[in-house]
């Protein structure tokens, strides 16, 4: 580490902070970056936590690089951040032994490698890359015994557990987080899907015994947003079926562009959140009568009485009960988050009896991560670029997806980048 930052505080001797839009010559660093930065005392909002600052740029240790951040993906674990719940990111961190007592954040990033630790010896200065957000310790006996990194204990999520993300002028990665950029795309395209490609990746394909196969049928909760559109375009992938269930016609449009394959609009529907309780008969009936409707749609797009082997969820307490109740015998409903809350219920008649799975899936390994953005580099997959936005309205991007106003696709900021089509080497 002490001869990382030396080599690197030589390096960046009377270099100039670079305005946002543009790059210092590569391989020169600043000592200082422009970032959003979010701090205790601003908790809450997300349109207020977020606030441009200029801090220092983070040294590197001997496994890490240093990446000069040209784009970044929004994605919710920053609104989660900027609102210091579910989890006070700063107040974690400095329980750890870490000295920052702000947050920078950004789980999504396409960019230049501009510095590398002295252990790193497959990525060099000048290299286009974008980051994947597993990040963990190397170490750790969990995944020395060959077990699944993001099932370790030290797994976390780059650029919500962590510091210094996708949200500064520079983000320091661990080496294996890295991955080439696809040359086809500009660095706008390129920062948008990594995080939520390799999540729905994960959950579709990473859980032996209920992987989507060919033919098989999934319903994608939330199939507009940035989430939504990868699984159903990987779903496509294998040649899978995918459902979207959306809020309105034109969102439900926009999910079968990327190849849904129909959509539901939940807002027909009136059942959701926690059952009545089972001796409420007439409740229980009203309530299962709707669930029942919900699913007789999906047979109705899927051209046969046919339930989803995989339900692919995130909202969580509010449609929990239903995914449960409308997946196959024997299939799974795979979860990653939980934007209506965090409390579910789930009825244990529709799961013991039909044998369902409910798995958690979080983030991604290294293998899921390649595996997805070989997909990207082959064009196999569209990045879903909603809309891209200047660096300063990232408080603003992060407040919309807080209040559920942007669910077309990924959204973007750029940092380096001064225009959504460059990078197109």
């Amino acid at each position: 580490m002490t001869e990382a930052v030396e080599r690197r505080s030589v390096a960046t001797a009377g270099a100039q902070v670079p305005d946002i839009g543009a790059v210092p010559p590569l391989g020169v660093v600043p000592a200082k970056m422009h970032a959003q930065v979010i701090r205790q005392d601003r908790y809450g909002d997300p349109a207020t936590a977020f606030q441009r600052e200029l801090v220092d740029t983070p040294a590197i240790g001997p496994d890490e690089v240093l990446v000069a951040v040209m784009a970044a993906g929004i994605n919710y674990n920053n609104v989660w951040a900027a609102r210091g719940y579910p989890v006070d990111q700063v107040a974690v961190r400095q329980k750890r032994g870490e000295a920052e007592d702000f947050h920078i954040g950004g789980s999504d990033a396409s960019g230049i490698v501009y510095a590398v630790g002295d252990a790193v010896t497959d990525w060099r200065v000048g290299d286009e890359v974008v980051v994947h957000p597993g990040y963990w310790d190397a170490d750790d006996p969990w995944i020395a015994s060959g077990r699944d990194q993001m099932i370790a204990p030290s797994a976390r999520i780059w650029g919500y557990d962590t510091n210094y993300g996708a949200f500064g002028q520079f983000t320091r990665v661990q080496s294996h987080q890295l991955l080439r950029k696809a040359e086809q795309l500009s660095w706008a395209e390129a920062a948008a899907p990594t995080l939520v490609g390799t999540t729905a990746y994960r959950m579709l394909f990473g859980w032996a015994g209920n992987t989507l196969n060919e033919g098989e049928l999934v319903l994608v909760w939330g199939g507009s947003g940035g989430l939504g559109t990868q699984a159903i375009q990987l779903a496509n992938a294998v040649g899978g079926r995918a459902i979207a269930v959306v809020s309105g016609a034109d969102r439900g449009e926009y999910a079968m562009k990327f190849g849904a394959l129909g959509y539901i609009d939940r807002r027909e529907f009136d059942h959701w959140g926690v059952p009545p309780l089972v001796d409420d008969k007439e409740g229980q009936r009203a309530w299962t009568a709707g669930a029942r409707g919900f699913g007789k749609r999906i047979w109705e797009i899927a051209g046969e009485r046919e339930d989803p082997a995989i339900v692919f969820e995130h909202p969580g307490a509010a449609t929990i009960p239903t995914s449960i109740f409308v997946c196959q015998p024997g299939g799974m409903v795979v979860i990653c988050a939980g934007t209506t809350g965090f409390d579910a219920m789930v009825d244990l008649r529709y799961h013991w009896t039909r044998q369902k799975r409910f798995q958690g899936s979080h983030g991604t390994n290294d293998a899921q991560a390649l595996a997805y953005n070989e997909l990207v580099r082959a064009g196999k997959v569209d990045p879903c670029v909603g809309r891209v936005l200047p660096f300063d309205e990232t408080a603003k991007a992060h407040a919309e997806m807080g209040q559920g106003e942007q669910v077309f696709g990924n959204s973007v900021v750029l940092v380096g980048a001064d225009h959504p089509d460059l990078g197109r080497h």
